[in-house]
Formats: structure tokens, C-alpha cells, sequence
């Protein structure tokens, strides 16, 4: 498995607005310039991720992107999704893929895929932005 820098960058993203304790706006140049990602690169993601209704934006004065929830509404997996970034190990290891790979019923192999992309699902799914605010405060 391998998260692209879409992923990568969505997810930095998310944690600098999950980090402002005031809860108020960041704009993308704010963010882009601490994290060193392309503000435009930053806009299509953001672009995303307020589609999926992660966040919201804000205009005006002392506006920009917040988050649209609380942090322990938003798994790690709903930030990958909104960004378009799927967790598979292969082709054969998700859901009604049988027309990826025609082999998933006589694959040897496919039981295990499978079963390591349900452990990282549930992982995924599990771990809230509250999760990584709290890990990263426990480290600091």
C-alpha cells in the first residue's frame, strides 16, 4: 500500500486545522506555507475535502478552512476517501473487484490480501483526528 502526496498533504492539512484550539479559520496560504505544499495543490484538496463535508470554508476578514466536525467525528479513512486516496494492498484485495481480477475465486493469495485490507480498514477507520491531535501531544 502507498499513500500518493495527495493523501500525504490532505492529511497535514487536517491536522494544522485540528490543532487550532480557538477552532478558527486557516486560510491556505497559512497552512501551505507551514507544511511547505503548493497553495494551489492545497486548494484542489481542500476543494475535496469540503465536497465530502470535512471542512468548511469562511469568507471575509479572517476567514479560510475549518473543520466541519469534531475531531472524534473524522476517521483517518473519511480524510483519505474525501481525497480520492483508496486503501488497498492490490487490485484484488477490495470489494467487487472480481472484473480487476478475474482470479480472486481460484487465487491462493486472495484470502490473505484480503484479510490484511480488512486489519488496515478497520485501523483506518478507527483512528479519529482526536487520535492523532492526542499521539502527536503525547510525543511533544
Amino acid at each position: 500500500m502507498r499513500i500518493t502526496t495527495k493523501g500525504r498533504y490532505g492529511l497535514r492539512a487536517v491536522l494544522k486545522l485540528a490543532e487550532q484550539k480557538d477552532r478558527k479559520p486557516l486560510s491556505i496560504s497559512s497552512i501551505a506555507s507551514e507544511e511547505q505544499i503548493s497553495p494551489e495543490f492545497l486548494e484542489q484538496i481542500f476543494y475535496k475535502m469540503k465536497k465530502s463535508g470535512i471542512i468548511k470554508s469562511t469568507r471575509g476578514p479572517g476567514g479560510g478552512f475549518s473543520l466541519l466536525k469534531e475531531l472524534h467525528e473524522i476517521t483517518l479513512a473519511d480524510i483519505l476517501a474525501a481525497v480520492g486516496e483508496p486503501v488497498t494492498l492490490s487490485p484484488c484485495s477490495t470489494e467487487g473487484t472480481k472484473k480487476d481480477c478475474p482470479r480472486t475465486d481460484k487465487c491462493d493469495a486472495y484470502f490473505i490480501w484480503k484479510d490484511v485490507s480488512s486489519h488496515l480498514n478497520d485501523y483506518f477507520n478507527s483512528m479519529t483526528l482526536k487520535d492523532m491531535v492526542d499521539k502527536k501531544l503525547e510525543q511533544n
